[in-house]
């Protein structure tokens, strides 16, 4: 099994990136989180897209805004 394979549901992967379900749940209405799949009534998170996500966030500064824009 693939990292890309393995998978979270909604609640692991919070807890997995060190939030909160309900930071998802906001994140995933605004479109600000990480990608998911909706399968029914499940919502689904790939550790792959997690660990992107993350890595996306990382700061080297507070004025750092991410994608080597500082204020």
């Amino acid at each position: 099994m693939t990292s890309q394979t393995k998978y979270f549901k909604t609640k692991d992967a919070a807890e997995y990136c060190g939030s909160a379900k309900s930071t998802f749940d906001k994140i995933r209405i605004t479109g600000e989180g990480p990608p998911y799949i909706k399968r029914g009534k499940s919502v689904l998170y790939f550790v792959d897209d997690l660990d992107a996500w993350m890595q996306s966030m990382r700061r080297t500064s507070t004025s750092d805004l991410g994608g080597g824009h500082v204020l």
